[in-house]
């Protein structure tokens, strides 16, 4: 286990164990969105963010926390394990909506000078609102990943599915 590829939904906890893990691993972190969103929440242009995470990918060893599909194939072309968050929908949202007003009320810089803000926890599209996006996307996410996990493309893959906090604490001892 050297490349790993961490997916979920917003809120499960995937940087936060990614994050853990490549430390424990000695391999670099990256999240995608660290490179996607650019100053002002605008998107890298997709031949761009393919090309930075192409350099990314070409290393030995890392871990990517990201569900991007622009990205999918050639992160997962390069992986050996997808550990895949799959916790409850409560448990998801009570994590990201803690995590927004946290990171709102702090103004805590998320990347490239982007920050969350409070007004965003009111806001019904997804696209602004990531606790909406974490609401909605729940189903999308379980359906996507099973499937990924039974495919026989992906069958060079080892998916570790983690339903639990628990279970994400207790990856960082056992590998």
């Amino acid at each position: 286990m050297q490349r790993i590829s961490v997916v979920g939904n917003s809120g499960s906890g995937k940087t936060t164990i990614g994050r853990a893990l490549a430390a424990r691993l000695g391999v670099p972190f990256v999240e995608l969105d660290s490179i996607q969103h650019q100053p002002d929440w605008q998107p890298l242009p997709t031949d761009e963010f393919q090309a930075r995470v192409a350099q990314v990918v070409a290393a030995d060893g890392w871990v990517i926390d990201g569900n991007y599909s622009a990205v999918r194939p050639q992160v997962w072309a390069r992986a050996d394990t997808v550990i895949w968050f799959d916790l409850p929908r409560r448990t998801v949202m009570r994590q990201v909506i803690g995590r927004t007003v946290r990171r709102g009320l702090l103004r805590q810089e998320l990347w490239n000078g982007n920050r969350e803000r409070l007004a965003n926890l009111f806001k019904t599209d997804p696209n602004e609102s990531v606790i909406r996006w974490a609401w909605t996307r729940h189903t999308t996410y379980r359906d996507r990943y099973e499937a990924a996990a039974a495919d026989p493309a992906w069958r060079h893959l080892d998916f570790i599915r983690i339903t639990s906090r628990a279970q994400g604490q207790a990856l960082l001892t056992t590998r």
